[in-house]
């Protein structure tokens, strides 16, 4: 009966859910929610302007964070780990740098450089590479051509948990030809303090980023645009990781070409040629009693381009992309023995691995009648690895001699989404189909250290392509006062990657239980489900409200890692004049079907309350946004199912922001 339950709500809620899911607005269609950011913006319905990238990114239904400190969380979209999604800067492929995950790609932008993140569930995400979750394109600030202006922007902000100090400033001009904007923003961190007062020790972060962005109009329908991005951060510390990082660095660049239009059938063209280099450098001197010292360094090189041509015809819109790019991922780990007279032991961690993609995308998005609407989507695409070290290939040969250093593999996919609309209901369907190749780290990945499970892992250069059978649906009302949203999303992955132990090998890491080599299961199961609802009480007050809830399981019916409990976010709005407040609750019921297989364990339930409280100033054309808060108001010490190695989260903090634009 649970089983059957489960069925029927996958396919009468959605994961074509929609901030976003105006039928009339077809160019977006795979896009189901939208996440607005961006300091450029100023609202007083943003309960923290000054948050993090992923403070922000942790709103959406969809998208949950590890935490392994309080810098550079890994987003989880449906449950799942950037593994199995995919997550892009302006439709830009990035590759971290670190074996570890301390830095995601969202760890290299700030809120001051990006104005929105688009999210799509599962195969909807296929625009951006082959993904198994979905796809997270983080979208950049961009003035745009207007009438000539100058603007600027100040932004400064304190929080007390950490003693963070915030600040940030912009300057952008636009012209009807031309257009330019820059941005600067910085935090400096200390160790920030649990409910109750302890000191949580190795948290602190340092960051600085820089955003340039400018573009120039070739003739009535031609435009040329470049920017780049340069994000540093310096002695962060990870306390739920036995290391630290010493640097994590960025250099983010690119050069679009767009003709708009370009006919009466095609409408857009525009193409883009990129190139970022990620540098990260793990290290642990900072820490007390290391047995032995390691270096552990990595670099990621990426070249790529895309090419997207827009066409439309009576009720179609069609979208072809062609886009591709060069990957090379290198990670070191050297070890200097207590005694100096001792030789240094040095290994590949990733053997200089040489990723090459070539892949094209096609979709048509049609009205069926003035009510209904259908997407059909499908992508093709060429993978190859190459381990350009012999001596890495050397070591991995250890475990497979028989292995050749390059690996080819063919990528594929296809979906369908049907959607219908009458009065003031919503509802849709969808399914599809789509593989991913396994990533460097569980292809060709060598004695890497989990600390949650204790083992050091080992890659498979001869794992199958995980493969994923997909079915999503939802449910909407709305009218002029309520909005209510309920959706879901049902995953059967095919020989789901995941780490078996090795018998008999005894680990590199002093303290590791053992060695795992990445393997394939014969399939997993994925369940996810959320509602939202929004309900505009008065015209001062509104209520809205969001719950989640995932499940997921392997095929020997044992419990897969990082699903999220019952966990709920319901918020008070008020908004007189300049005047706004707002009163927060968030939470997770007990976690109790735990994956103890993959190290977890239970996490009791906890329910947190914020209040902040902001007003808004205007000087003729100086617009002045003042936000004070307090969160975790009653300093609760709390850890949730998605913190690595159950580190508390922090305490009651008190924070100020300040937002400036003229």
């Amino acid at each position: 009966m649970k089983k059957n339950f489960v069925l029927i709500i996958t396919f009468i809620a959605s994961a074509a859910a929609a901030q976003n899911s105006n039928p009339d607005s077809l160019q977006h269609h795979s896009i189901q929610e939208v996440v607005v950011i961006g300091t450029n913006r100023i609202s007083a319905k943003d309960s923290k302007p000054l948050s993090s990238i992923d403070e922000y990114l942790q709103k959406s239904a969809k998208i949950e964070m590890i935490k392994r400190g309080a810098y550079a969380w890994e987003p989880l979209l449906n449950n799942m780990p950037i593994e199995r999604t995919v997550i892009t800067i302006d439709g830009m492929r990035i590759f971290g740098a670190c074996t570890d995950k301390m830095d995601p790609v969202t760890s290299y932008v700030e809120i001051s450089n990006l104005s929105e993140a688009e999210i799509s569930s599962g195969q909807a995400g296929t625009a951006h590479g082959n993904t198994i979750g979905g796809a997270i394109d983080l979208k950049r600030n961009r003035t745009g051509f207007g009438e000539k202006k100058w603007s600027f922007g100040v932004n400064s902000g304190l929080e007390s948990v950490n003693r963070q100090k915030i600040f940030g400033s912009s300057a952008a001009f636009k012209a009807p030809k031309f257009f330019a904007d820059f941005n600067l923003m910085s935090r400096d961190a200390d160790n920030y303090k649990a409910g109750g007062g302890a000191e949580v020790p190795y948290s602190q972060f340092r960051k600085i980023n820089f955003s340039g962005n400018s573009g120039v109009k070739l003739g009535d329908n031609k435009m040329l645009e470049a920017s780049v991005i340069y994000d540093k951060a310096t002695d962060v510390g990870y306390p739920a990781l036995p290391m630290d990082i010493s640097l994590a660095e960025a250099l983010i660049s690119s050069v679009k070409f767009q003709l708009v239009p370009v006919s009466d059938f095609f409408t857009n063209w525009e193409t883009k040629v990129y190139f970022n280099n990620i540098t990260h450098r793990m290290d642990d001197t900072k820490r007390p009693a290391v047995p032995i010292h390691m270096d552990m360094p990595g670099w990621s090189k990426t070249f790529g381009y895309f090419t997207n041509l827009y066409a439309e015809l009576p009720d179609h819109h069609f979208t072809v992309n062609l886009h591709g790019f060069s990957n090379l991922s290198t990670a070191e780990m050297t070890m200097y023995p207590a005694n100096s007279n001792e030789k240094l032991m040095f290994m590949y961690t990733w053997p200089q691995v040489r990723t090459l993609f070539q892949g094209i995308y096609l979709d048509d998005h049609f009205n069926l009648n003035g009510n209904s609407s259908l997407q059909i989507s499908v992508s093709l695409g060429f993978h190859s690895n190459k381990v350009e070290s012999e001596f890495g290939l050397n070591s991995l040969q250890i475990f497979y001699p028989e292995m050749d250093g390059k690996k080819n593999r063919l990528l594929k996919s296809i979906s369908a989404k049907y959607k219908y609309s009458v009065n003031m209901f919503e509802f849709g369907f969808g399914g599809g189909y789509g593989d991913r190749a396994p990533s460097v780290s569980e292809g060709y990945g060598f004695y890497l250290f989990n600390s949650s499970e204790k083992y050091d892992y080992v890659g498979n250069p001869n794992l199958n392509n995980e493969s994923s059978l997909e079915a999503n649906a939802f449910a909407a009302f709305k009218n002029e006062r309520v909005s209510v949203q309920l959706s879901s999303s049902y995953f059967h992955i095919s020989d789901y990657i995941v780490g078996k132990v090795i018998e008999g090998l005894v680990p590199m890491t002093i303290g590791g239980k053992g060695v795992k080599q990445y393997g394939s299961l014969d399939y997993a199961t994925i369940f996810n489900a959320d509602l939202n609802a929004q309900v505009q009480l008065f015209s001062f007050l509104k209520w809205n409200s969001q719950f989640t809830y995932a499940r997921g399981k392997d095929y020997r019916k044992e419990n897969l890692p990082f699903m999220s409990p019952l966990s709920y976010r319901s918020a008070l709005h008020f908004y007189k004049n300049k005047l706004s407040a707002e009163f927060s609750v968030f939470g997770n019921s007990r976690y109790r079907d735990f994956a103890a297989v993959y190290g977890e364990t239970e996490t009791p339930d906890y329910t947190i309350l914020n209040v902040n409280a902001g007003y808004q100033f205007s000087f003729n054309r100086v617009k002045v946004l003042t936000k004070i808060g307090v969160e975790n108001i009653f300093d609760r010490l709390y850890t949730s199912y998605a913190d690595w190695n159950k580190i508390p989260r922090p305490g009651r903090n008190f924070y100020l922001n300040l937002n400036l634009n003229f």
